[in-house]
């Protein structure tokens, strides 16, 4: 029986598990609960997410690169290890400023 809600049980090198493709942005769920998910991004270099807000709070971690991060107009650098809080409904966006893989954990509300 497969495992249907992201990655199966075990022991899994996050970097290893999503590679960057050249002008594009790449996604893989990694958990997708009813509390919440985990998903891993991959950005190419100069590739972004432009602005949006998310319903729920939200942690962007970056596991390998580095990324600017605007949240609310104020703009953050993070290289590698760094992670950021993105606020519900707060407006935020992406860019990678390298080949840069992170992780998003979005906590859903009960």
């Amino acid at each position: 029986m497969g495992y249907r809600r992201g990655l199966p049980p075990g022991s899994h090198n996050v970097t290893e598990l999503i590679a960057c493709q050249e002008g594009a942005i790449v996604s893989r769920t990694v958990l997708h609960r009813s509390a919440g998910t985990v998903t891993l991004f991959a950005f190419a270099e100069g590739e972004q997410l432009s602005e949006h807000t998310a319903p729920y709070d939200a942690l962007f971690f970056v596991v390998e690169g580095e990324a600017e991060v605007t949240v609310a107009g104020e703009s953050h650098h993070l290289p590698t290890g760094h992670l950021i809080l993105l606020p519900a409904q707060v407006p935020h966006a992406v860019r990678a400023l390298s080949d840069c893989k992170a992780l998003l954990v979005m906590i859903r509300e009960d």
